[in-house]
């Protein structure tokens, strides 16, 4: 296709725009439906751990659906990296399918791995890409899931970007070497296979949008649509007022030693853009919560994304106003070997951390923090009756943080996985030998507040047969934060109850033996209140004791003033 023009550009109007952006976000959301149609794994299919979406040729995103997040921001590195692995543009050929999972190139760990599909218009002309990037159960590392690697090649089987499929025929030698990789290879050449049938819909569907427009109306349709995204964050920006803001989280430990690490973030405004500067941060750590750049950069556009995208799908033109600074060598821009498993929980800590900086400037525009987690969840084992290996995971919902307008929403998935879901009861029970034994709102984990923080869940599992898991529990020393005089939130926490009584706190571990009958139990943190307790109002109180948010004792302790200890 030519580049734009100008001309080209006006030739285009707002109506055809539109159907033009609307047309590739619906392509997008038929291969989200193909991958969940077609997948093997519940954490695909169930807890939407994906993300699907269609690029340009210029790798500038057009369209996505709603699925994972924190994915992404990170698929146009893994379609540059994909790409250049396999020599480039000129080494691409219609029906050929990239495999990518090198974590410094595609911003998450190996199991999150990435295929591309370049989209040709007729024989030979690039026109753009489909890609895909999913939740792969095992892929050969050291455990099926890890919170205690030391360096990337305990982490599991590294593709850097290889062809999967060459002009529509399956490269066997590659496809063989990663299901010989892997603890669980009928479930990954499964959701591979699905994968593969998500990116040929989303070829077919965007080679469909180019050939019924034209090339020039497209490029001018595209062109448009970017502007637009791109004047959409820019207007709000502009209401913040110009200035440097910084703050600090702290992460509970890096999965190896248990010292706490704090870092800084800092939010300069300079009119209607936005650097977000990590530069402080610490060197690169010795455990596995090193954040590859293109995740810190994703989680950098999505908290950004979540203030100022005014609901709309994103495209690339939303993300120009946005810098983000890394240092190399630091724990949002590792370098080879250093370990990334826990690659995201980083990087959700600095999310929290944007919003508490521009607290200070606009503190009626962003959220307290929410329960500040995911809280992750691997079990696996080997079926009592047929030894057959099995594994499933999950992530949990947290409270999320009141704000100038309301409380805070009960029990909702961390902004970094919006998309994602808890798993059905029903489907985990019927492939898993854990057995769900309560999900409830906990009472009083939100914080007090003129606006009360979101409640979390208590959860608890039992385990039908003797198995192992793996959690990775953040936030569980550093309670989520009030805002204008808010309280803070319940801290995140896990227990496991074992069958002769003793019990064992449970944060980031791997491979903790799970005997059968042992209970699992995951309190899932609450959100932080918003603006002093004291001017909470009475009927507001009154509601959430006689609905059970918060007992009577709680109501006495912090609302005193409407209902006297």
């Amino acid at each position: 296709m030519k580049k734009a023009t100008q001309a080209m550009i006006e030739d285009v109007d707002p109506i055809t725009t539109e159907i033009i952006r609307h047309t590739l976000n619906s392509v997008a959301e038929q291969m989200k439906r193909t991958l969940i149609r077609t997948a093997f794994s519940p954490v695909i299919y169930e807890v939407l751990d994906f993300a699907v979406s269609i690029y340009d040729r210029k790798v500038r995103l057009l369209a996505q659906a709603p699925t994972l997040p924190i994915f992404m921001g990170t698929l146009s590195f893994c379609v540059e990296a994909a790409v250049k692995g396999v020599g480039g543009e000129r080494a691409l050929e219609p029906g050929d399918i990239l495999y990518i999972n090198l974590p410094y190139a595609t911003g998450t760990h190996p199991q999150d791995a990435a295929l591309i599909m370049p989209v040709f218009a007729g024989s030979d002309e690039l026109i753009g890409y489909a890609a895909v990037k999913a939740h792969l159960l095992d892929v050969g590392g050291k455990e099926p899931y890890s919170t205690d690697t030391v360096d990337l090649f305990q982490e599991g089987t590294i593709f850097p970007g290889v062809k999967l499929y060459r002009r529509g025929e399956r490269v066997l030698d590659i496809y063989r070497t990663l299901l010989a990789n892997s603890r669980m290879p009928i479930a990954i050449g499964g959701d591979v296979e699905a994968m593969v049938a998500s990116l040929r819909v989303g070829a077919v569907g965007m080679r469909d949008v180019v050939e019924r427009h034209g090339g020039e109306r497209f490029s001018g349709a595209v062109e448009r649509m970017l502007d637009h995204g791109e004047a959409l964050v820019r207007s709000y920006l502009q209401e913040i007022p110009d200035g440097r803001y910084s703050a600090f989280g702290r992460m509970d430990s890096d999965g190896i030693s248990d010292e706490e690490i704090e870092f800084e973030v800092i939010v300069e405004i300079a009119g209607s853009s936005v650097t977000v500067d990590y530069s402080n941060a610490p060197e690169a750590r010795g455990g596995p919560i090193n954040c590859p750049r293109p995740d810190t950069v994703s989680a950098t556009s999505v908290a950004i994304m979540m203030l100022a995208g005014s609901g709309d799908q994103p495209n690339q033109g939303h993300f120009r106003p946005i810098e983000v600074i890394t240092r190399p060598g630091s724990m949002f821009e590792p370098l080879p070997p250093s370990p990334c498993f826990l690659v995201g929980w980083a990087t959700l800590q600095a999310m929290e951390v944007i919003y508490k900086a521009l607290a200070t400037a606009l503190p009626e525009r962003v959220p307290a923090s929410s329960g500040g987690c995911i809280l992750t969840v691997v079990p696996w084992g080997l079926r009592s009756g047929t030894r057959e290996p099995w594994a499933d995971a999950f992530v949990c919902p947290v409270g999320q943080g009141a704000h100038a307008a309301g409380d805070g929403a009960n029990s909702l998935m961390h902004i970094s996985e919006t998309s994602t879901r808890f798993p059905s009861a029903e489907v985990w029970e019927a492939r898993n030998p854990w057995l769900f034994e309560k999900v409830e709102l906990a009472q009083d984990s939100g914080g007090a507040g003129r606006y009360r923080g979101g409640l979390g869940l208590d959860i608890s599992f039992r385990a039908l047969e003797d198995s192992w898991v793996t959690s990775v529990i953040e936030r569980t020393k550093n309670p989520p934060w009030g805002l204008a005089g808010g309280d803070k939130g319940r801290p995140n926490r896990a227990v496991l109850r074992l069958p002769d009584g003793r019990t064992k706190e449970i944060g980031k571990a791997t491979r903790v033996e799970v005997p059968k009958n042992a209970v699992f139990e995951i309190q899932c943190g609450g959100g932080g209140g918003y603006g002093p307790a004291s001017e909470r109002e009475a009927e507001a109180v009154r509601v959430d004791v006689r609905e059970g948010y918060i007992s009577d004792g709680h109501a006495r302790r912090h609302y005193g003033h409407i209902l006297p200890a």
